[in-house]
């Protein structure tokens, strides 16, 4: 199954730092998302990217998991080159993630 049929996602950005919250539709999905997006699972869905660092922070009364991207943004938005230099798209891509039942 994909991310997506069971959270929904939203980014921000400061920097050259992107932040990637994943929350799930339903609490009944909150243990398979804390267990599935593990830190280092999302810095190897995402390995086309140069990121430096990738922290994970727990937000179990919202259903939610909120990851900070270090590095991520080729720059920022003022120095970097790329299309979505906001990083807003990243959400779409951490959704196709593929995560067990």
């Amino acid at each position: 199954m994909l991310l997506r049929d069971i959270a929904h996602s939203r980014t921000g950005d400061k920097g050259n730092i992107s932040n990637i919250s994943v929350i799930a539709y339903d609490m009944s999905h909150w243990a398979l998302l804390e267990t599935e997006m593990t830190s280092e699972r999302l810095r190897s869905h995402l390995d086309w990217m140069e990121i430096a660092n990738v922290e994970r922070f727990i937000l179990p009364q919202l259903g939610a998991l909120n990851f900070v991207l270090y590095g991520a943004l080729n720059g920022g938005v003022t120095r970097s080159l790329a299309l979505d230099a906001h990083g807003k798209c990243l959400s779409s891509a951490v959704l196709e993630m593929e995560i067990r039942k």
